[in-house]
């Protein structure tokens, strides 16, 4: 009876080797996001105007963020996901113009605006994993608001009272990391997944797992690169009209290409694909 019922039993399940392209996460160091930011100087200037034209276009975005914090602040959180969700597809463009650079070819605005329609299908993968991470990061905003303000959502003043007075720690601790977690996770997922996608022509769940991969291989010195994408926008949104944004956008958006090509580095055979 024995032999039979196993006889009977289907031999365990083992998965076909991954069709994956094979990539080795690099150790990065701490002087690495500098490095970064120089090689991403070199194509912002090597072609200003592309550059020029989406920064201009991350000025617009804050512009309307601005706006909606000055008129309707329980609904900053959401349009500052959908501007973090817009942004890194819109840097896409500069991803194009810096990987021709390297390739040796000649960058052109209209080929930076469409290069993602070879790529639509990992692509709308991606943006709609984000765009469900960028929905319930609003909700959790609006979510602590309403525990913290029961009497009704606050104006723009009582915002910016609520979180410069001491008395409201608890709200500021709250809001900071439920935001910070998510912006942890969005941050992981999309730090090298776009470029790569735009790179290997990858389906959307090997870019955004070698995104992440990178994150933990080397969490310091994304940690770093983070904060440093952050500091310099916000020092640009405090700039009148958030100027800043025409130098800053571009030159991060060209930046990141490079970290990506930091971060993973490919077999010789598939450097060249």
């Amino acid at each position: 009876m024995t032999d039979l019922a196993s006889q009977d039993t289907p031999p365990p399940y083992i998965p076909p080797p991954s069709d994956a392209p094979r990539k080795t996460i690099r150790p990065l160091g701490v002087a690495d996001p500098f490095l970064w930011l120089v090689a991403g100087w070199r194509d912002l200037c090597a072609h200003p105007g592309i550059s020029f034209f989406y920064g201009l276009s991350f000025s617009l975005m804050a512009m309307v963020l601005g706006a909606v914090f000055r008129s309707k602040p329980e609904y900053t959180m959401s349009i500052a996901s959908g501007c973090l969700l817009l942004g890194p597809f819109l840097a896409m463009g500069l991803y194009d113009v810096s990987r021709r650079r390297e390739q040796g070819l000649k960058p052109e605005l209209g080929a930076s605006l469409t290069c993602w329609d070879s790529h639509l299908r990992s692509m709308a993968m991606l943006v709609l994993v984000l765009l469900v991470l960028e929905l319930l990061w609003g909700r959790a905003s609006l979510v602590v608001f309403a525990v913290f303000f029961n009497t009704g959502m606050p104006s723009t003043s009582s915002v910016m009272q609520a979180v410069f007075n001491p008395e409201n720690w608890e709200f500021v601790a709250a809001y900071t990391i439920v935001g910070g977690a998510f912006a942890v996770l969005v941050f992981s997922i999309a730090v090298v997944s776009i470029p790569m996608i735009l790179d290997r022509d990858t389906d959307a769940i090997s870019a955004a797992i070698t995104s992440i991969e990178v994150f933990f291989h080397n969490t310091a010195v994304m940690l770093l690169w983070g904060a440093t994408i952050t500091g310099l926008v916000v020092v640009s949104l405090l700039m009148p009209w958030a100027l800043g944004l025409l130098v800053t956008g571009p030159l991060l958006g060209h930046a990141t290409w490079h970290a990506y090509r930091g971060a993973v580095e490919w077999p010789p055979e598939l450097a060249e694909a």
